[in-house]
């Protein structure tokens, strides 16, 4: 695994399942989680980075490897596939290889989308044509921009990528602190 700001500080992280602002309403990651992710995608994310850094843009991330412990907590607080992924198949997350993110400006302030981060509605679905014009061009920037390396999105969540081939790797449910990185 690979731990992103390690390699680049450049991309901003708000890790929020440290906290209690998350949809579960309660800190289900230790003090220690950072953001990682399998070699293949994390060196993938880096590309992203920096194509978006030329047009004065970057990624600030909410999550990226969780252990299927969480998962577990999580689809007892919500079971609704499509927004939390059932335990029993285990995310991509658990993979290491799925990012929840979104776009900042050259100050580090989040670009406005159709919805917030983990907002469970409509306006969170790529296809929504809600909101304003500029909430819809920037979630194409972020989308266009993943696509270009190898993410693909799920249609209820603007702000979930997986890389691709993540189901070729084993679901881990290794506490942050035993997972070896770079």
């Amino acid at each position: 695994m690979i731990d992103i700001q390690n390699q680049n500080p450049k991309v901003l992280v708000d890790i929020r399942y440290k906290t209690k602002d998350n949809f579960v309403g309660e800190i289900l990651y230790p003090q220690d989680a950072r953001i990682l992710l399998r070699r293949e995608a994390a060196e993938a994310l880096l590309k992203v980075q920096e194509a978006l850094q030329k047009r004065g843009l970057g990624l600030k991330i909410y999550d990226g490897y969780r252990p299927l412990s969480v998962q577990k907590k999580m689809w007892a607080k919500y079971p609704v596939e499509g927004y939390v992924a059932n335990p029993a198949k285990g995310s991509n997350h658990n993979r290491g290889m799925a990012v929840d993110l979104t776009l900042v400006d050259t100050q580090g302030k989040e670009l406005s989308m159709p919805s917030g981060y983990d907002e469970f509605s409509e306006r969170a679905h790529r296809n929504y044509t809600g909101g304003t014009q500029e909430e819809r061009n920037n979630r194409q920037i972020l989308q266009e921009a993943m696509e270009a390396e190898g993410f693909g999105g799920i249609t209820t969540e603007w702000w979930h990528f997986d890389f691709k081939n993540a189901k070729d790797f084993p679901v881990l449910d290794l506490p942050f602190a035993q997972v070896e990185k770079n």
